[in-house]
Formats: C-alpha cells, sequence, structure tokens
C-alpha cells in the first residue's frame, strides 16, 4: 500500500527557508564580530540545533530542508543572532563547521571521492551485468527470504573492515537477491545498517579500532579495545536481535507494514518516497559472469584493507595491528577504491565485458547516484560543524566529569546513556567516543574491570546513537546501499534500535554489579531473546482479538 498524502509540512519548511534566505541577503545591518563568543556557548543550547533538525526530518520525512533549517538555527545561535555573521558562518570558511570548511576539508573530500568511486563501481558491475549474473546464481541457491536476509547478514559480517565500505558493498551485492524474494528496502537497509557499526565496533582489526585506540592515553587502547568486547552489548544484542528477527520471520513498528507490503503487494519501497527507483528501471543486463561482480568486490577489499595499513606505516616497518591502529581511514580507503578501480578496468576492457564507451559512461552514472547521499552527507558535517562550534562536547564533558562522583554502579548506564544523546545529535559515533573516553579513562583504575565496563558503555552508546540519528553518516551509508528512502530507513529501524539500548541499558546495571562478562554476556544474549519473544506474543495476541 503506498502513501499518496502529502505532508502540508513540507510546504511550510519551504516557506520558511524562502524567508530565511531572502532576510539572510537583504538584511546586513545586524553587524556581528566573528570572533565573540556565543552566548550559547556550552550550554544546553548547544543541542537544540541537531534536535531541530532530527525533529524536523522525522516531522516532515524530508532530510534535506530539515538538516538546513537545523544548520540555520544553530548559525543563528553562534553569532548571538546577527543574520549577516549567520550567513557568513554557514556559507564561508570564516570557521572550520561552515559549509565551506567542511567540503574542504581533506578528510570529508577523501570520503566523498570514496563514496564516488564506489558509486561507479557499482554502476560497473551492473552495466558488465556482473550483479544480474550473481543474482541469478545467488537465486538459484537461496530459495527463501530467511536465507536471502541470513546471506546478507553473512555478507555484513565478513565486510567488517570499515563501515562505509561495509553498507555500500552489502548493499550493492545483496541487493538483487533480497529483492527476488521481496524483502522490503526498509528491512535491507536495517541489516546494512545493523552490520556495519555494530560489527566494525567489535573487530579488532578494523578503522574503528583504531580509532578509538587513537583517542585513549596512558593505557594500550588497542588491548583496551579488545577487552571491552564482551560487555558491548548495543553491537553484540543488536546482531542477536537481527538473528532473532529473522529466524522467527516477526517484525513491529513501522517496519512490520514495510514488510507486509512488500510481500503482499510486491512493493518494496511502500511510500511514493522511492529516491533510487530510476536507477532499478534503468539497469542494464550485459554479458557479465559472476566473476564480474565476485572479483571486483575481493580486489576492493583487498585494495582497501592495504590502503589502510599502507597510510599506518605498514610497509614502513610497523606492525599489522599498529598500522591499523595509526591509519588514515580516509586516504585508505580512497587509495584502496582508485586502485580497485583501475583493476577493474583492466577486468572488463580486454574481454569485451564493456567497450571503453560503456566504460567511461559509468563515471557520470556512478557519482550521479551517490549525489543524495553527498547532499546529505555535506549537511550532516556541516550541522555538525557548527554544533561543535556551539560548543556541545564541551558541555557534555561538563556534564559528565560533574557527576563522576555518584554510585559507580551506576556509572556504564549514565555514560551509555550520555553517549546515546550525544551521538543522537551530533550524528557521529567517533565524535562521541572521541569526546567521552579521554574523560572516562582517568576517573577509574585501570586495572579495575569496572573501567573495561565503563568503555565498553561508551562504545556501545556511541553506536547507538548513531544507529538512531538520521544525521547521522552511517545511517546515510546504508540508505544508500540499499537504495532506500533515508526517512523511511530510519523510521523503521528506530524501534528497533532503542529496544536493543533498553536491553543494554538493563545489563549495564548488572554488569556493574557481577563484573564478569562469561557471567553478563549469556544474560544478555537471553534477556535480549526473550524480549523480542515477548514482543512478538504482545503482537499475536494483538492479532487475535482483531
Amino acid at each position: 500500500m503506498r502513501n499518496t498524502k502529502q505532508n502540508p509540512m513540507i510546504s511550510k519548511i519551504a516557506v520558511f527557508l524562502l524567508l530565511a534566505l531572502a532576510m539572510t541577503f537583504t538584511v546586513f545591518a545586524s553587524e556581528g564580530d566573528a570572533g565573540e563568543v556565543s552566548n550559547m556557548y556550552a550550554t544546553f543550547w548547544s543541542l537544540v540545533p541537531p534536535l531541530v533538525a532530527i525533529i524536523l526530518a522525522l516531522i516532515t520525512k524530508e532530510v534535506y530542508s530539515s538538516l538546513f533549517v537545523g544548520i540555520v538555527v544553530g548559525a543563528l545561535f553562534h553569532s548571538n543572532f546577527s543574520l549577516k555573521q549567520a550567513y557568513l558562518t554557514v556559507f564561508t570558511n570564516e570557521t572550520d563547521g561552515g559549509l565551506l570548511a567542511k567540503l574542504a576539508d581533506s578528510w570529508n573530500v577523501g570520503i566523498l571521492i570514496f563514496l564516488v568511486v564506489l558509486g561507479i563501481m557499482v554502476s560497473l558491475m551492473n552495466k558488465a551485468g556482473g550483479s544480474a549474473a550473481y543474482g541469478a546464481w545467488a537465486r538459484e541457491r537461496i530459495k527463501t527470504r530467511k536465507g536471502a536476509l541470513l546471506s546478507t547478514f553473512m555478507l555484513g559480517v565478513l565486510v567488517f573492515v570499515d563501515d562505509y565500505f561495509n553498507c555500500l558493498t552489502v548493499g550493492s551485492v545483496m541487493r538483487p537477491v533480497t529483492d527476488s524474494h521481496k524483502v522490503s528496502r526498509a528491512k535491507l537497509a536495517y541489516i546494512i545498517d545493523a552490520t556495519a557499526a555494530p560489527i566494525c565496533i567489535i573487530a579488532p582489526i578494523s578503522s574503528w579500532a583504531a580509532a578509538v585506540a587513537g583517542v585513549v592515553e596512558g593505557v594500550n587502547g588497542l588491548d583496551l579495545f579488545i577487552r571491552a568486547i564482551p560487555y558491548n552489548f548495543y553491537a553484540l544484542l543488536t546482531i542477536v536481535a537481527m538473528i532473532t528477527l529473522t529466524v522467527t520471520n516477526f517484525d513491529f513498528g513501522p517496519m512490520r507494514l514495510h514488510e507486509k507490503n512488500a510481500q503482499e503487494n510486491d512493493d518494496l519501497y511502500t511510500t511514493d518516497s522511492r529516491p533510487y527507483a530510476d536507477v532499478e528501471e534503468g539497469a542494464v543486463t550485459g554479458n557479465g559472469k559472476v566473476i564480474d561482480l565476485i572479483l571486483p568486490v575481493i580486489v576492493l577489499i583487498v585494495c582497501c584493507v592495504t590502503g589502510m595499513i599502507y597510510t599506518g606505516g605498514f610497509f614502513a616497518g610497523e606492525s599489522f595491528v599498529n598500522a591499523f591502529a595509526n591509519c588514515d581511514a580516509s586516504v585508505g580507503l580512497l587509495l584502496g577504491s582508485t586502485a580497485a578501480l583501475l583493476i577493474t578496468f583492466f577486468l572488463y576492457i580486454p574481454r569485451r565485458v564493456l567497450s571503453f564507451s560503456e566504460f567511461m559512461a559509468c563515471l557520470p552514472d556512478g557519482f550521479k547516484a551517490m549525489v543524495p547521499a553527498i547532499l546529505i552527507l555535506s549537511f550532516a558535517w556541516t550541522l555538525s560543524g557548527i554544533t561543535g562550534l556551539l560548543g556541545a562536547k564541551e558541555f557534555v564533558a561538563g556534564l559528565l566529569a560533574n557527576n563522576v562522583g555518584m554510585l559507580q554502579i551506576l556509572l556504564p548506564v549514565i555514560v551509555f546513556a550520555i553517549a546515546v544523546f550525544l551521538a543522537f545529535a551530533t550524528g557521529t559515533s567517533w565524535g562521541t567516543f572521541g569526546i567521552l573516553l579521554p574523560i572516562v579513562v582517568p576517573i577509574l583504575d585501570p586495572s579495575s574491570e569496572l573501567l573495561i565496563i565503563t568503555v565498553a558503555a561508551t562504545l556501545a552508546g556511541a553506536v547507538c546513537g548513531d544507529h538512531c540519528s538520521p544525521i547521522s553518516d552511517t545511517t546515510i551509508m546504508a540508505s544508500t546501499g540499499a537504495q532506500c528512502d533515508h526517512i523511511n530507513h530510519v523510521s523503521t529501524q528506530l524501534p528497533y534500535a532503542l529496544t536493543v539500548a533498553v536491553v543494554s541499558a538493563l545489563n549495564y546495571i548488572l554488569a556493574a554489579v557481577i563484573q564478569n562478562w562469561m557471567i553478563n554476556l549469556p544474560i544478555a544474549i537471553v534477556s535480549m531473546i526473550a524480549t523480542i519473544l515477548i514482543i512478538r506474543n504482545i503482537y499475536e495476541s494483538k492479532a487475535k482479538k482483531a
């Protein structure tokens, strides 16, 4: 069943944007000092702009204008409501939080180019017929929806190196298979997202492990990361919940509607918002074989891993683990993806899988496919940057530092809740644990189990908030990989993520008491499975009464 109703809020937001832009251009009489500190710096108001963007996105179901309104609100707060200075904050590099500054940042540019190259790779594999050949091959062997879902999950587990790479690779490979078994795009996006950050945050060899190790001082960051894995309840229970939902063939919340609509009406999108539908309709079935999909993906994985350890100094004598810990993921992924693109050229052209002109035509096609993700990411980075200018991290850091004297038994769950909120509001898990870990680690005994539990709670909360947030880059990538409307993905995933978050929070209280992962982890797993089964029984009881 498709939703044909138009939301009047969208037109109201559009009018607001036009008025805001007109005022910004014409009212330059209000002068502001670029160096003046905002009156709202490091206060609760610093978190209001991202909250405005998130609430608007959930109400209007339109992400671009919602992000832009959040950016405008943040710029006005930062400039003490000087329209001229707010305009300069957003559109120039006077500060390091504006749109121009974010698009000039080498890390961000590297990620954008990596996105474009991956889009080109996907376009090439589709044009060559590799995706179609793999889809036909997989359909012969994967006979059920359950098998398609579990296969997608397993591929997500295998591609654990980086969450961006995970989202786009798993999506492009498994989309034809899940489509053939009438799996909604929202469900595919959920599986991709649930096997991206949650897998990376428990994989010792990943860009995430490197990032965590890099922000912890005074202790062995990688050792701390590994010891925290059994207590990373949100990541582990997300995987448990996904498997349980798949095995029991059960869905709840908005996801239930999407899955029912996909199976009964053969509509994978459910709503009128389907930004990638034209891509599917324009897909070309070439004369490629399964190897024309599998080999480029393997080459991409090998090249990206090689690129990451290269930037970490592996070929200059560093160990593999240290190279990963010190790598520049943005540059490494860029180097690896461009190398894989070059190798793909020599794989396709000499074998005449594609002509030279067909190969070149995929370059702009791949770029166009990534435009929605690039636009959302650019706005999300800008909003995050302006939130940083308002001192959001200082506000949260002070809030946590002032409450470390509370009962230590509650410290892990308090840190988990703060990390969830900060990551949700800012859309960045890396930024969240980058803020909180340097505060958490020094206040606890380095040899205590409570330190390990609290560090795990920090990482789990960061991933949870990132998982829930519509302005998270990983969430955006999952929508892109599944070719699903972004707001549909966020709204269907949110009930699942919140359910896992509540179970995780309760288990952090228990973990602070028991402090033994061999006892706590089985309890957490059983409680997660039991929660899913209880929700299922509630839905079945309501269905019988109806």
